[in-house]
């Protein structure tokens, strides 16, 4: 080693300090999506402000509006993954052939299994983080159990007809509403539990009775 090399601390005190790396378009804003459904996930988390938003990311408020023009359009977001994650499954459930009532239950799993492996997207679903947010929030939340329900229904009025039901239509109207209460009071309890209540709880016995 040569007499004029420098110990380890002192060179390490000659680095230049380290640069941000700059993201590419649409990382940022999918970062910022991350974080906020990360921080959904503590439970007993309050209202998430922007300024604990941009804390958590270290950066500004100002750097969060670059991406969204408001709170409320970081959750649609949100809203918009559930959608495109929960109807990729539903929409191939459906076209498989085979038993309504089968497709139906398979129909709920996907959604309770859903919810358990994204426990702030639960929030979001329930209602719990939307809590004095915006009312479309709540109304495109409102219309997407109401497709669920709908793709429940189609497939258990097949269901019923196959099973030569007097009333298909009813029938259909009646399970299909069952099942989605079912779905949602399951996370709900998973919500409010901490995330501790699985929505996976004696779910088979519970298909089993409302699709038999």
């Amino acid at each position: 080693m040569s007499d004029n090399a420098l110990p380890d601390d002192a060179a390490s005190d000659r680095e230049e300090p380290k640069v941000r790396q700059r993201m590419k378009p649409g990382q940022r804003r999918e970062q910022i999506l991350q974080t906020l459904a990360g921080m959904l996930e503590q439970p007993g988390t309050e209202r998430i402000t922007t300024a604990l938003l941009a804390a958590k990311l270290e950066v500004s408020e100002a750097a969060l509006y670059r991406h969204f023009a408001s709170k409320a359009q970081m959750f649609e977001g949100l809203i918009d993954f559930i959608e495109h994650s929960l109807f990729g499954l539903i929409n191939q459930i459906a076209e498989r052939e085979g038993d309504g009532a089968h497709k139906a239950a398979r129909m709920v799993t996907v959604l309770l299994q859903f919810g358990e492996k994204n426990p702030g997207m639960t929030r979001v679903m329930v209602g719990d983080a939307l809590v004095f947010e915006n009312e479309r929030l709540h109304q495109r939340m409102n219309q997407l159990f109401e497709r669920i329900e709908s793709a429940l229904r189609q497939v258990l009025r097949a269901a019923a007809e196959a099973n030569q039901s007097a009333s298909p239509t009813a029938d259909a109207q009646v399970r299909a509403a069952a099942l989605l209460a079912f779905a949602l009071g399951q996370l709900q309890r998973f919500a409010r539990s901490g995330f501790k209540r699985s929505p996976m709880d004696h779910l088979d016995a519970s298909l089993a009775l409302m699709c038999r």
